[in-house]
Parts: structure tokens; sequence; C-alpha cells
């Protein structure tokens, strides 16, 4: 009797854990959306090129910058349209005779490493950038900095020699980095980022994927996605169908060919925000015969820029009718180069080339580069130029540009291309492009732009507090730079992304950063 009795509660025992797991494995296997909760415990992000460093005080791309802002905070941040609000800092101020920034910084915050930040966190940080010339952030506004005082623990004030209205979007360029991490180098620092972000680092493999994971310690209490993974992919097919699939649930930028498709998808939505992204072609002005002005003009008048907005983005912009975009601080529109074959014959004629001339345009491996190369190249074969393509990985193709330590170095000829600067910072917007001080590789003025009056305009309008001023100068600076035609003018973006209908708290930029400190997936 008492076997039987062990054998039939042996078997209840059984029974009782196989219904058990049963009902765990069908809670957990259901998730909202019809996903499961281990898929929605991470969320996929497809953007189109590679990330070229995490080193936040030497990156010039917008992917890059997108992922470092996951893991890595600036005293400021910038919110949904692109304005500037505090984020490290609770409270700042600027002195009247605009010099000096005094922050007041937040406290209880840890480094994703354990650290605490603090004033002298934040001072190690802006040291770095204002001692070292080969950083990004140097030439950008850093090495103006002639003093950082520690009030206290939690107060600093940073002294500038002159005045420089783009000082306060700096500090929201200058994310700010563990001191252990200062410590272990530059090398350490662009592959292995540690910040006070809402997620932390987890690994980068090239070319493949970068992920991280929800740092639970982040001052700014909310539910978050555990896991965030970005993915490089430049074929715009190969993100749609990841989209579809809900292989990724972020998509960006999303191929505007695609919208129909999409908006008929119930899973997916589609994002459209109004951009400060300037699309371009580079000129380099130091090379023949682009160094005559009447070339330059000459190739902006071959090109269409209504049909590059209808072919390339398949309607979604506007045409680039100044040097900044129109969402930018102190914009002005120019006459705009409308297409004029017979006037851009003239002009090279008048330059000598009547029968026009080989040249080569640079771009990266992107599916919409490529179209827009291949639309400059069938545009400017109508007044005899023969253009001929060459695409690159983004990091070569980064290395080539920026590896060119002087004018003479440089082989670029013509670069498709694109810039974004927040909103409210216009000398970003101009500085790093058009100043005589902004050639590769410590600046962006990958054109080699240099014009004496222009360089004094950009020098005044930075040292001018009165913002009547800086649009009395910065008008004097779009008109010539405009005239002066050191690029192909294109066109303004219409950001486009793709979403799955269960993300939540992510948003792109009008810089086109995309940010993900609130990202969840309900």
């Amino acid at each position: 009797m008492r076997r039987i009795k062990f054998w039939r509660i042996l078997l209840l025992v059984v029974v009782s854990a196989v219904l058990f797991v049963g009902c765990s494995s069908n809670e957990s296997s259901s998730g909202k959306n019809g996903g499961s909760k281990k898929d929605n415990d991470e969320l996929v992000i497809a953007v189109n090129e590679n990330f070229i460093t995490m080193d936040p005080h030497n990156t010039g791309d917008t992917n890059s910058n997108s992922v470092q802002s996951a893991m890595l905070e600036g005293l400021l941040g910038s919110d949904e349209e692109g304005k500037i609000v505090p984020q490290l800092a609770e409270e700042y101020s600027i002195s009247d005779d605009a010099l000096t920034y005094s922050f007041k910084l937040r406290q209880g915050v840890k480094f994703h490493d354990g650290e605490d930040f603090n004033a002298e966190a934040v001072k190690a940080n802006f040291e770095r950038i204002m001692n070292d010339d080969s950083l990004r952030l140097y030439s950008r506004g850093f090495s103006l900095i002639t003093n950082i005082e520690i009030v206290s623990d939690y107060e600093i004030k940073v002294t500038l020699k002159e005045p420089y209205s783009g000082m306060l979007t700096r500090f929201v360029s200058a994310k700010i980095l563990s001191p252990k991490l200062l410590e272990a180098g530059s090398d350490e620092i662009g592959k292995n980022p540690v910040g006070t972000g809402p997620f932390k680092f987890v690994e980068w493999v090239q070319g493949d994927h970068l992920s991280v994971e929800r740092f639970d310690d982040y001052w700014d209490k909310k539910e978050r996605v555990k896991k965030i993974t970005y993915k490089p992919v430049p074929e715009n097919g190969s993100r749609v169908a990841m989209l579809k699939t809900g292989e990724a649930q972020v998509i960006y930028p999303m191929p505007s060919q695609n919208i129909k498709e999409l908006e008929s998808n119930k899973d997916v939505e589609v994002k459209k925000i109004p951009s400060t992204i300037a699309r371009y072609v580079s000129i380099n002005t130091m090379k023949e015969p682009f160094d005559d002005v009447r070339i330059r003009q000459a190739l902006n008048y071959a090109v269409d820029k209504d049909a590059f907005i209808s072919v390339v983005n398949s309607g979604f912009g506007l045409p680039l009718d100044s040097i900044i975009p129109s969402k930018t601080l102190h914009y002005e529109k120019q006459e705009v180069y409308k297409q004029n074959i017979e006037k851009a014959k003239e002009l090279l004629k008048e330059a000598g080339l009547e029968e026009g001339f080989k040249a080569e345009i640079w771009g990266n491996t992107n599916s919409d580069t490529m179209k827009g190369m291949q639309f400059i190249q069938q545009q400017l074969k109508e007044i005899g130029v023969d253009v001929e393509i060459k695409s690159m990985e983004e990091g070569t193709l980064s290395d080539e540009i920026y590896g060119a330590q002087t004018p003479e170095d440089a082989k670029v000829q013509m670069w498709y291309v694109s810039w974004s600067a927040y909103p409210s910072d216009t000398t970003n917007a101009t500085k790093p492009l058009f100043y005589g001080g902004s050639f590769p590789p410590g600046g962006a003025n990958t054109a080699y732009y240099k014009n004496d009056q222009v360089d004094q305009w950009i020098d005044e309008v930075n040292m001018t507090p009165d913002e009547n001023k800086q649009a009395e100068i910065y008008s004097q600076i779009q008109k010539q730079v405009y005239k002066d035609a050191p690029w192909i003018f294109l066109g303004v973006d219409e950001i486009l992304a793709g979403m799955r209908s269960n993300v939540e708290g992510v948003y792109i930029s009008p810089t086109g950063g995309i940010n993900v400190t609130d990202a969840n997936l309900k």
C-alpha cells in the first residue's frame, strides 16, 4: 500500500510540473502584438551605413553620433525639435560678456563603470578636447577655452578667450566619458565607450552590429527595452524587408519609393520629419578645373534641383536654396541655380572648356548615394562633363577624404555627401564647411573653399553675442558663398523612417540622429 501511495504522489507531482511548465511557457511566449517576451527584450535598428568611431569628441558622422547618444550624455542635450535643453547639467547661465558659462550639475549620477559623475569628470573631458588638436571638437569651440574652474563638486565654470556664438551646441556635442576610460587613451575610447546614458556598451562587430544594453542605475528611471542592436544595412531593399518581417523594429533612412507599400502595412508606421540635412556635392575648389568659379557655377546650372528631389528623393524634400537649410537659425533664401543648360555651356566656353572635361565623383556604397551619384552623372553629361563614379565603404571613404594632411594631398574632386547641424547652431552649419581654417583633417571644408572676406565674417559672427548683428552677418555669408558655388547645391531632406507599431520612445531629430533615450517595446 505504501508503495502504491508513493507512485500516486510521484505521478501527481510530474503531472503538476508539466502543467506548470506549459502555463509558464504560454505566458512567456505570447507577448503583446503577437511577439514573444524574449522578442520584446530587444530592439533592432537598421541604418544605412557603418559606424566609424565611438569617440564622441572626434565624430563626424550622424550614425556614429546616434549610437553614442544611447550611451553617452553631454552637459546639455537637445529635444525632439532640436532645441537645447539641460541634461547632465540641471541649470546653466552665460555671463553678460558671453565669455563665461556656469553649470550646476546633476547629482547622484553614475558612469557605467561605477565611477561618480561630478565636476572633476567634466573638467577631465573638456581638458582632453582642448589639449588635443587632432580631435574634431577642438576646432569647434574648445580651443577657445582659457579656464575651467571647479566651484564645488557639482558646479563648474568654463571661460572662453573670446565670445563664440555656437558654444552652447558644443556642450551638447561634448559627451562626458568616464575618467577611467580617459586614462586608457583614445584607442580604447573609440571602441569601448563608457558614459552615463540609459544604455551601456556591450560589443561592436565591425560591419555587422553594435549592441548596447539597459543601464539599470540610470538617473532618469523609466521603463526601457533591455537591449538595442544597431545593424548597418546599406541596401535599401534589405532594410525594408527587415522591417516588414519584424527582424528590425526601426529602419532609418526609409527608402521613399517604399512609402505607399509600408503605409498600407498595419504593423508599420512611417515617420516624416522636416530636417536640417543639406544634400550637396562638395567640389574641390583648389583642383583644376574646379578652381574656376565659372566651372562650379556651370555644374550648378546643369543640375535640375526639382528633378533631383523627384528622382532621388521620390518627391520628399526641397531644393537647397542657401548654404544652410531653412530650419536653421538665420537662414536666408538665395536665388536658386535653376537648370539652364545653355547658361552652363556658355560658362564652360568662357572658362576655355567648351568641349567639356572628365571628372570623378566619390560617395559611399548605400543605395540612395548610388542613385544620387548616377543622377549627377546623367545631368552633367548634358554639358559634356564625363563623370566617373567611385563608391567606397564608409570607413574607407572617410580615410580617403580626411586622411589628406594638406589641400595638395587631397585626391577628391567631387564628393556626394550631406551635412546636418542643430537648428539652433548656425555656426556648425557654416564654419566647419566654409571657413579657410576648417580644411581636413581637422575640419569638414572638403571643398577647400577659401574666401578671405567670408573668413572675416565668420570670425566676426562667432564673436558677436547680439542676435540681430549675427543675422546681418550670416546674410552676407550666405550670399557670398552661394555665389562662389563651392558645392553643387541639391536639396534638403524630409527625413523618412519606418518603425514597427509596437515601438515607443524612439524619435528621429531634425539632424537625422536617432534618439533611443526612452526606447521601449509595447
